[in-house]
């Protein structure tokens, strides 16, 4: 018989840690809907301006974390990195590999989840990611997997939406609609200097608030790109009843208007991110 204390009436249940495995299957599921290269191909000047910010070497070996369809790997092997991109959605790494060899650019394409990089400690001189990583369920473990294989004064370089700007506030909305299991961290920390420090303790961390302008025809434009191609809208609206969707659809375009600087002559809707260079500490 246990000798424990039973726990008083009044005190709540413990909190179930959510399903890790079940999540990041129901995640690739999401990113493997729609066409997100036809999105990700916009976001490709935010490629560039990381590897800049990273002070890129050529000949550096570059690992690219959740590459999606290549924009910070083209954007490294464009400086002559040895760049390495990977995803583990296999259909994002075959439009990468088109782009690279349409750009006739050397780049290794594998399959590979972040959280279980299958690469040796200190392998890369650079590891990056843009609005990848972020999203992974287990981010203290893919931090982690990133630091590893990274070598003693290696940089890592990430770009993260911000909860506060147009992606983060889209993600609200979205979780008022399909609600994100209980416990989980919202990707948008990554967003965050506090966040980053826990992820990346004793790392020198610079990090540059930037934006990202997202420039399309008109709101209906945007709605009919982002619901048909960007997975986590597209897999949102085919779980929701039709009523639902319609109140979706309203919501997202009243946070269009309201952040539209476009002023009639297309949308131009700006979205925070930040800008991260990391340098660990050497003994890590």
């Amino acid at each position: 018989m246990s000798t424990e204390p039973a726990p008083s009436p009044a005190a709540p249940p413990p909190a179930t840690p959510p399903d890790l495995a079940a999540l990041k299957a129901r995640q690739r599921g999401a990113w493997s809907s729609g066409d997100y290269a036809l999105i990700g191909t916009t976001l490709q000047i935010v490629g560039e301006s990381l590897c800049e910010a990273l002070d890129l070497r050529a000949g550096e070996r570059v690992l690219d974390v959740a590459g999606g369809n290549g924009n910070a790997s083209l954007a490294a092997a464009r400086r002559f990195a040895d760049v390495t991109s990977t995803d583990y959605v296999p259909a994002l790494l075959e439009r990468g590999r088109a782009r690279a060899e349409a750009n006739r650019l050397p780049i290794a394409f594998q399959f590979a989840d972040a959280e279980a990089l299958p690469f040796p400690d200190a392998a890369f001189d650079v590891v990056l990611s843009t609005f990848g990583v972020m999203f992974t369920p287990d981010q203290d473990r893919a931090a982690a997997e990133m630091r590893r294989v990274c070598r003693p004064g290696g940089r890592i370089g990430l770009a993260n939406w911000t909860p506060a700007g147009f992606i983060g506030q889209l993600f609200r909305l979205l979780g008022g609609f399909i609600p994100p299991p209980p416990g989980l961290r919202s990707p948008a920390l990554w967003g965050t200097e506090d966040r980053l420090r826990e992820l990346f303790p004793r790392a020198a961390i610079e990090a540059t608030p930037r934006v990202f302008n997202f420039r399309y025809r008109d709101a209906a434009h945007w709605m009919e790109v982002f619901r048909t191609y960007y997975g986590p809208v597209h897999k949102a609206f085919l779980a929701l009843e039709p009523e639902a969707q319609g109140r979706l659809e309203r919501g997202m375009l009243e946070l269009l208007k309201r952040l539209d600087r476009g002023g009639g002559t297309g949308l131009v809707v700006s979205s925070d991110y930040l800008e991260v260079v990391i340098r660990p500490p050497h003994d890590s």
